[in-house]
């Protein structure tokens, strides 16, 4: 097949209440920009992604609404709810059949709903709906089990936050930059157990966008083009009960096979920076563990010995990840923009030196029920 490769990216700020834009002005901004960054005009573009959520934009087919200002008009577009690291998939799918320009653009403002009731909306409505269950106490299901699993505490979660917060530093764009210890995050609210909320991701409003290019479009751009040398998403069970939630099979076949298809036999070698889906702060060393990084229950051992900082071998969301800015919907996509960033050298303030290869992951479902892993490099 055909390489294909990013050759244009753009997020806008992850902010608390962006009351001064619609949903519509914020894909048209990450639309214009991504467009920009390419050097591209919309004539360019043959094809149009776009990514959102019905129940989080509080309409029916709200793709509907966005369309126009991706600048979908007189051209073929799709529609992706979901993840954007999922709908960016459904991209690379469409290049590779053919398309030579794929924008796929996400938007997110959680802030105009009640994070609560929407995901509780994704349980089965029979059985577990209504008791009231959600994203969060989902997650506090699964922590419980990871810890107990393996012997893990909730300070060793704490660290997470306190590093990614940190990082976030760094970033201009990120929702909450804090400079925060452990201690802080121990005594931060307890909103379900053993999580805090300083344990969990912010409710953020944001947009990104990417464009996807076949080899042969990609001379078209004026920037490096980041290659995609490989990408795979895998499912698990629906119900949680269904799953062990102190693993996750789902992420380790996904990434087996987008490692395959890139060439990556030694994870921990060969990829320079991972920007990873943590909406709670347990699931950096769940994930990390998922994609071979460590061994089952020593993720936590990764941040404990260095590796997992900025100054060490795998530095793992050094734009301050999800926990510091969650634009629902937008997460996946942003992670890889970010390591698109990162791979061209333009991260600024949160550059890793000499990043050649990066890993993007985004999670849809309760407990990360499915995941989609993109191993991106400067190389073909």
């Amino acid at each position: 097949m055909e390489p294909i490769a990013i050759t244009g990216v753009s997020q806008t700020p992850y902010r608390e209440r962006m009351i001064d834009k619609t949903a519509y002005d914020l894909v048209y901004e990450v639309t214009r920009d991504a467009l920009a960054d390419a050097g591209l005009g919309i004539h360019d573009i043959d094809n149009v992604i776009t990514v959102s959520n019905d129940f989080v934009d509080g309409r029916t087919i709200s793709s509907m609404a966005v369309g126009e200002a991706a600048g979908a008009h007189d051209k073929n577009i799709s529609t992706v709810e979901g993840d954007g690291a999922f709908g960016a998939f459904y991209g690379a799918m469409r290049a590779l059949s053919g398309f030579d320009t794929t924008l796929v653009v996400a938007h997110g403002k959680g802030s105009e709903g009640d994070m609560g009731l929407i995901t509780n909306a994704m349980f089965d409505p029979v059985y577990q709906r209504h008791l009231g269950i959600d994203a969060l106490t989902a997650a506090a299901l699964q922590a419980d089990v990871y810890m107990t699993r393996y012997g893990l505490t909730e300070e060793d979660f704490a660290e997470v936050s306190v590093k990614n917060h940190q990082n976030a530093r760094n970033n201009p764009l990120a929702h909450l930059p804090l400079d925060i210890t452990v201690s802080d995050v121990m005594k931060s609210e307890r909103l379900s157990d053993p999580i805090k909320r300083l344990d969990c991701s912010p409710i953020s409003d944001g947009a990104a966008a990417i464009i996807i290019s076949t080899g042969r479009a990609s001379s078209r751009s004026r920037t490096r083009p980041i290659w995609i040398r490989g990408v795979a998403h895998c499912s698990d069970a629906y119900f949680p009960g269904d799953r062990n939630l102190a693993d996750s099979p789902a992420l380790r076949l996904a990434v087996k096979r987008a490692y395959a298809m890139a060439g990556i036999t030694n994870p921990l070698k060969n990829i320079d920076v991972v920007e990873l889906y943590d909406a709670f702060s347990y699931m950096e060393p769940l994930w990390l563990e998922g994609m071979g990084f460590s061994e089952p229950g020593s993720g936590a051992r990764l941040l404990k010995d260095g590796v997992t900082r900025m100054d060490g071998i795998l530095p793992v969301n050094p734009s301050g990840g999800v926990l510091s800015a969650h634009a629902l919907v937008v997460a996946g996509l942003s992670r890889i923009v970010e390591c698109v960033l990162q791979l061209r050298g333009e991260a600024r303030e949160h550059q890793v030196p000499g990043a050649e290869t990066a890993l993007a992951q985004g999670i849809n479902g309760p407990c990360g029920q499915s995941h989609c892993v993109w191993i991106l490099s400067v190389n073909q």
